[in-house]
């Protein structure tokens, strides 16, 4: 397959698959367009425990899948919120661990499932961290970034501290921690949240500069109650 990453704003991927029987998947809701030759099947991919576990972890229960049935068959996935898609060589990178809702579509070789924190705490009290997506096997797959990406390859030790809902995506190799923000004053009166997420290299970090979530919580609280 072929593929090329098309607009700024609200971008989309488009895939041109080269031969008969080349599939890609999403989650429900997830195609904008596609062109004549292409069939989609929706289920729950992996069985019902994996769809559920998909489903906590930001992702709907049913995948649609959808295969060529000739060559030069197209077919478009878009963005959800203005920002940035991602293509990762999940192969070369030798997967990677994400947050939710982060997953756009991939290549059938390609698995999705839940990943969890070590600790039970980062779960209850880390926001994003406790069910995260693990992706992993061979091919492409295409994430959605809120705003503006950001990568960060981090030395062995090296740690950088981010508001947990600025990650999009780690390498296997780096640790993953939530920790509290220390002092009263700058939790009751930081503005910032009482946690933040630690990653210790080595590996790459992706970074996003928008809060989808944040923002669109500021947005609320300007809507007049009723």
């Amino acid at each position: 397959m072929r593929y090329q990453v098309i607009g700024d704003t609200m971008p989309a991927v488009e895939v041109i698959f080269d031969k008969a029987g080349e599939t890609m998947y999403t989650q429900s809701g997830g195609m904008a367009w596609m062109s004549e030759g292409v069939s989609m099947d929706s289920n729950m991919r992996g069985g019902l425990g994996k769809s559920i576990g998909r489903m906590f972890s930001g992702e709907s229960l049913f995948m649609a899948t959808y295969k060529a049935e000739r060559p030069g068959a197209m077919i478009a996935f878009a963005s959800t919120v203005a920002g940035e898609v991602l293509s990762v060589d999940i192969g070369a990178s030798g997967g990677m661990i994400c947050q939710k809702g982060a997953f756009l579509c991939a290549e059938e070789t390609v698995n999705l499932s839940v990943a969890l924190t070590k600790k039970m705490s980062a779960g209850f009290f880390g926001g994003e961290g406790f069910i995260l997506q693990d992706i992993s096997g061979s091919g492409m797959v295409f994430l959605e970034i809120d705003g503006n990406k950001v990568e960060k390859q981090l030395a062995p030790g090296e740690v950088i501290k981010v508001d947990t809902g600025n990650v999009v995506a780690f390498e296997k190799s780096v640790k993953y921690e939530v920790e509290t923000v220390k002092g009263l004053k700058n939790i009751f009166f930081g503005g910032e949240g009482l946690f933040l997420t630690r990653l210790t290299g080595p590996g790459r970090v992706i970074l996003q500069t928008q809060n989808f979530n944040e923002f669109a919580g500021r947005i609320a609280r300007m809507i007049p109650g009723k």
